[in-house]
């Protein structure tokens, strides 16, 4: 059973910084088959991605509010992706959820971290 525990959350000031990390269970975190995603979700709007990491190559995607600030990476000895943030904003402040699709016999699988909140504020 795969599951997904994100940590890291917390208060912050403007221009802090916050690690997240998503520990992985329940496939093989070694493996090129599955893409490691963070999502945010800001209280009255829609969910949106902002950063995502494919196992095969590590080759890494961002969204334009984040980009230059923030760094997804993973970790295969902990089983651990994670999401450094840095020169954080105002509209940073969401709901961070870890999202991991598996290709397992063609067919791709989704699950979803519990999420964790960022609420950046002075």
């Amino acid at each position: 059973q795969v599951q997904l525990v994100e940590s890291g959350g917390g208060l912050v000031q403007p221009g802090g910084s916050l690690r997240l990390s998503c520990v992985a269970s329940g496939f093989d975190f070694s493996s090129s088959n599955y893409v490691m995603s963070w999502y945010r979700r800001a209280p009255g709007k829609e969910r949106e991605l902002v950063a995502r990491i494919t196992s095969a190559d590590d080759s890494t995607n961002y969204a334009d509010s984040v980009k230059d600030r923030f760094t997804i990476s993973r970790d295969n000895a902990k089983n651990t992706a994670y999401l450094q943030m840095n020169s954080l904003k105002l509209e940073d402040t969401a709901v961070y959820y870890c999202k991991a699709d598996l290709r397992l016999f063609f067919r791709w699988y989704n699950y979803w971290g519990q999420g964790t909140q960022v609420t950046v504020s002075s």
